[in-house]
């Protein structure tokens, strides 16, 4: 029998990334605690690498707890595509300015 607080974890996540504003972004932590699982950082990168199937989930507009890329090859320049063509531009250390433009929605975002 599957779990009904994975999928109300799974479901939580989806809404808050479905949130995110075009040309913020977020961190994998602070969707995880957003949908109150300030540990499951993993978890949320688990679920956005296999989003719902058709749809328009904007999960490139997470990245990790430093403001990078947490993928490789491919889909490395696929969600780097995704945040430029939001204007956000990859610094020379290979982060976004998290400072810049972090989504927090506790602040009003």
């Amino acid at each position: 029998m599957p779990d009904p607080s994975h999928d109300n974890f799974r479901q939580r996540v989806y809404q808050i990334v479905a949130a995110i504003p075009y040309g913020r972004l977020t961190t994998y932590g602070d969707v995880a605690r957003l949908a109150g699982s300030p540990r499951a950082a993993r978890q949320v990168g688990g679920l956005l690498s296999r989003p719902p199937e058709g749809s328009n989930l904007p999960w490139h507009r997470v990245v990790n707890r430093h403001g990078a890329i947490s993928l490789s090859g491919e889909d490395f320049y696929h969600q780097l595509r995704g945040l430029q063509a939001e204007g956000l531009l990859l610094q020379d250390s290979g982060r976004f300015d998290l400072a810049r433009c972090r989504w927090r929605p506790e602040d009003g975002d």
